[in-house]
């Protein structure tokens, strides 16, 4: 057993989540309420899951609600980041979050390399969303930044004949490229730096290290295809205003 889960473990983990609202709120570097949220809903997501993950895997119609919710979240939130309420272009962000994952899964179901069972889909295809969200996010929220900053740059580019989505692309591809560093580094730096979860998860399930670090390994190279597909289609999203911001004219 990894971890002793038992009385000491909930108060400190609850001691460690304080901890770090309290250097939210010292170091004025976002809201401490947000921190303590995301903590509570965490425990409380990973409770019912814990609790429902036996009887979706066992279940083909199940299991497909289950993978569907996973998306239909994944791309909620990814909305909500890049493109705040009240604008109405957040639905856009389940293209490049689908667009990323679907293929990969299909092909790994296809293939035979993933046999189609909850055990095992469930876990990569979560991984997979994960990482789909998380660089949709980075892009779109750099992207959108870069653009309402230096906006200047892009009627310049307009002045001098380049169309619409040429003159924002010039400014916001550099930008929503930094959405693919997490990835890249998490890649170039494992085994060494960070062991992650699935490495860990399956040694400690049994498997041989080799194993383990095949699959391991295979999830990463997915993933950084998954998190360039997100970030290709999310920059182009930007740069045609389907992702915009209400609050600045970039559509």
């Amino acid at each position: 057993m990894l971890l002793h889960v038992n009385v000491t473990f909930a108060v400190l983990l609850a001691v460690l989540l304080a901890l770090a609202a309290a250097v939210v709120t010292v170091a004025r570097i976002g809201h401490p309420r947000d921190t303590l949220l995301a903590g509570a809903r965490a425990a409380v997501q990973l409770v019912a899951v814990s609790f429902a993950i036996g009887w979706v895997v066992r279940a083909l119609p199940l299991l497909l609600c289950f993978l569907v919710l996973m998306y239909a979240v994944a791309v909620r939130a990814a909305g909500r980041r890049v493109v705040p309420a009240p604008g109405r272009s957040w639905p856009w962000t389940a293209v490049p979050i689908g667009a990323g994952v679907v293929p990969v899964v299909l092909t790994l179901l296809a293939t035979g390399v993933v046999p189609p069972q909850g055990i095992a889909l469930v876990p990569i295809t979560g991984i997979l969303i994960g990482g789909a969200l998380t660089a949709t996010v980075l892009a779109g929220r750099r992207a959108l930044d870069e653009l309402a900053s230096r906006w200047g740059e892009v009627e310049a580019g307009l002045a001098l004949g380049l169309t619409d989505r040429e003159a924002r692309m010039e400014v916001a591809r550099t930008a929503a490229a930094d959405a693919l560093l997490p990835g890249m580094d998490q890649t170039r730096t494992v085994g060494l730096v960070t062991l992650p979860g699935a490495f860990v998860g399956m040694l400690l399930g049994g498997a041989s290290p080799w194993h383990a670090g095949a699959v391991q390994l295979f999830v990463l190279v997915a993933l950084l295809l998954v998190q360039a597909v997100a970030t290709a289609i999310t920059l182009e999203l930007v740069t045609r205003s389907r992702l915009t911001r209400p609050e600045h004219p970039l559509g």
